[in-house]
């Protein structure tokens, strides 16, 4: 009994919007039995009702009478809710749920999320999408800051046809932050597989086209996208300049130019640097507001030079992350991308990233010209990295398949080399060359847990 009593008081933590309803509740009662209590004085002074008790409860007073009926009228009500609550939530609680672990979750969900912390996700593509699948479980103040370089599949059709921004990215993002995963979302990420000049296209990269059209502009239409989809968090693009992603890669005996996101993995070259045209794009305010603001900033998981970089090419995101007083941390990916990032090690991904955002930084004229500029991972260490910690996965216990060409990103990094390595089993077992969404999300938290 005094065990039930404690697990009910877990309704009481504050946050739960549960009390101000009990509360009313109880003033409901109260004006239905004042209202009940003139009827009932009627009856008694008609002596009509007295006549029916009295044989039943001898000696009992008028007021003892109407605490009685009272207190069994409230009971009979607080157990008749209590019941029907019961019924309703048992299709969706596990057996056995008390009432502590209804409490708990309640809380979990809805003032932990509330008060989490402020977490600015930067990247694109799917590794993204697993990263905020994850977060929206743990904090409702996500910002995503998405690359617009993405010239590929339906995206690329409607950026050239249509001059917007390519949605892809956006589309994934939206749908991953979705309260509801459920019909809503796989209608957004449905793609046709016929019909012509539908054949192809996604349905989400189709309606946030439309709701551009519509509203006027591209972030109002993921705002309106999001708002349908009823997401936890907002998306921002990097710059709403219409921007293309160029690389040089090492073809052995010279430097090749390669113009396109989508082209630059198809190479299977050594990468040396990557930029963009124009050369000075405007970041988007909002999304420099929010980096100014967050509490952890994290740049991946996601395709390093296609993905990542690309946002930190916009030389303000990169001077607002460097400003913040936010934790900043690198998600490296689980496993080598081919065509990007074949053989790089933990330390190769940390230092192309600082090496392009240095070179952005200082506005070096050799990055604007198109010339040949070999960025070179074997230059002189840097001495401090946009990110102090890079978070990598230490569970090697489920190899990647070989016919896949991948392998996994190692996680040692050399003595003294300027950031913190934060090791964890962030793997999904059943696609051991991706992050597992929950996994990832949960070391992420309590990373920041141990070190704000």
């Amino acid at each position: 009994m005094f065990a039930g009593l404690k697990s009910a008081t877990h309704w009481l933590h504050p946050g739960l919007g549960l009390k101000r309803w009990l509360a009313a509740l109880l003033i409901g009662l109260i004006i239905l039995g004042l209202g009940i209590g003139l009827f009932l004085g009627e009856l008694f002074a008609e002596k009509a009702l007295a006549l029916a008790i009295t044989p039943i409860l001898p000696g009992w007073s008028h007021w003892g009478l109407a605490i009685l009926i009272a207190g069994a009228g409230t009971g009979l009500a607080i157990f008749s809710i209590y019941q029907l609550n019961k019924i309703l939530l048992e299709t969706f609680l596990p057996e056995n749920a008390t009432v502590a672990y209804v409490a708990k979750q309640v809380y979990h969900r809805q003032r932990r999320r509330r008060q989490g912390p402020k977490v600015v996700a930067i990247g694109g593509g799917t590794g993204l999408s697993v990263l905020l699948r994850g977060l929206k479980h743990h904090t409702d103040n996500i910002t995503a800051i998405v690359t617009v370089a993405d010239d590929g599949g339906s995206s690329g059709k409607l950026r050239r046809e249509l001059g917007v921004l390519p949605p892809g990215d956006f589309r994934s993002c939206i749908a991953a932050l979705a309260d509801d995963e459920a019909l809503t979302t796989q209608l957004f990420q449905y793609r046709f597989r016929s019909g012509q000049g539908l054949e192809g296209h996604s349905f989400g990269n189709l309606f946030i086209t439309a709701m551009a059209e519509v509203t006027g502009s591209f972030e109002n239409a993921l705002y309106e996208s999001g708002r349908v989809l009823t997401i936890r968090g907002t998306i921002l693009p990097s710059t709403l300049d219409d921007v293309t992603l160029f690389a040089e890669v090492d073809e052995g005996t010279r430097t090749r130019k390669v113009e396109g996101e989508s082209a630059i993995p198809e190479t299977k070259l050594p990468i040396e640097r990557v930029y963009l045209q124009p050369d000075e794009p405007h970041a988007f305010p909002p999304a420099i507001q929010t980096i100014l603001n967050a509490d952890i900033i994290v740049a991946g998981p996601g395709s390093l030079y296609t993905s990542v970089i690309p946002n930190l090419l916009v030389t303000d995101i990169v001077k607002a992350i460097r400003a913040s007083t936010a934790q900043k941390i690198y998600i490296c990916n689980v496993a080598t991308q081919p065509g990007e990032t074949d053989g790089y090690s933990l330390d190769q991904h940390m230092q192309a990233i600082e090496i392009h955002t240095q070179v952005i930084e200082n506005h070096l004229s050799d990055i604007k010209g198109g010339g040949s500029t070999d960025l070179g991972l074997a230059q002189t260490r840097p001495t401090s990295y946009l990110f102090d910690f890079a978070l990598v996965n230490n569970n090697l216990a489920h190899p990647v398949p070989t016919s896949m060409n991948l392998q996994p990103v190692p996680l040692t990094a050399p003595q003294g080399s300027g950031y913190t390595v934060i090791a964890a089993d962030v793997v999904d077992e059943q696609y051991p060359w991706r992050h597992d969404s929950d996994k990832l999300a949960r070391e992420l938290m309590a990373w920041y847990k141990q070190w704000k």
